[in-house]
């Protein structure tokens, strides 16, 4: 599916949308950061997993979003052992380097595992069904006490690249104090695994259909953020979840543009 060039999305001021205090000066760095959406095949149609973060959380409190998050330095690690597409593959979609490629990519999983429960990992050329063992340590991972490389390594687990796909490149506004450059993947849910969304980040979580979260926001009972709302849009058009693991994507960085109107914010999406 092609994006649209301008996609203007009203919201009200304060529903998740924050604007620096110094808005003449330098626009804040944009932390990296990776979001998963997480696939799978319902009885009447393709469900999309969503959570609901905690209201008093600093970026996207209330919001409806993918599971995701910042970076960890540790999630560069080299050592971690990788079954799939290697760093360069995905370097050459998302338009960065090798080492940051691998970061953005281990930080997909360990927060995906983190905020979901489900483990993007495995052996070689078997994937894990029962990730009932390593409730500890996703724990350990939540609270930084454990990198995802030394997780795996005690595990004696290898990340499963081939379970992920590249599907978008979001940059937050430059009005916004708190800035990420995020890049989006997609992934089925293994055979055999749970999302249960136990984490300290959301207060509700669940699979729905993107048509019915989109039919939630309009009528006001959930938010979504712009990139939530047209990528749900844009995975409304799949049948199976294997059709959007199988589509094409050309990823280009998308960098919204916040206007001030009244007592709303128009967002103005812009590729670069």
């Amino acid at each position: 599916m092609e994006q649209p060039k301008e996609f203007v999305f009203d919201i009200p001021v304060g529903a998740g949308v924050a604007t620096r205090a110094n808005a003449d000066g330098p626009p804040s760095v944009p932390k990296d950061a990776a979001t998963v959406i997480l696939a799978r095949d319902g009885a009447d149609g393709v469900e999309i997993f969503l959570q609901h973060r905690v209201k008093g959380m600093p970026f996207a409190g209330g919001m409806t979003v993918f599971p995701g998050g910042g970076v960890d330095k540790r999630d560069a690690d080299a050592s971690v052992a990788w079954a799939g597409p290697g760093p360069s593959w995905w370097a050459a979609r998302f338009g960065c380097d090798d080492a940051r490629a691998r970061a953005l990519t281990c930080a997909a999983v360990r927060e995906t595992f983190e905020e979901s429960g489900v483990l993007l990992a495995g052996s070689a050329d078997a994937v894990l069904t029962d990730v009932g063992p390593y409730a500890a340590a996703r724990q350990a991972l939540e609270t930084r006490e454990m990198s995802l490389a030394g997780f795996l390594a005690d595990a004696g687990l290898t990340l499963r690249a081939d379970l992920l796909r590249p599907w978008a490149h979001w940059i937050t506004p430059e009005a916004e104090p708190r800035r990420y450059d995020t890049r989006f993947y997609v992934a089925k849910l293994p055979e055999g695994q749970q999302a249960d969304g136990a984490t300290s980040e959301a207060s509700s979580s669940g699979w729905q259909r993107p048509e019915d979260a989109i039919a939630d926001a309009r009528e006001g009972r959930r938010m979504l953020m712009p990139p939530t709302w047209l990528t749900l849009s844009e995975l409304a058009e799949f049948a199976t979840a294997d059709d959007i693991l199988n589509a094409p994507r050309e990823i280009v960085r998308i960098a919204p543009t916040l206007i001030l109107e009244d007592d709303h914010v128009r967002v103005v999406l812009e590729k670069r």
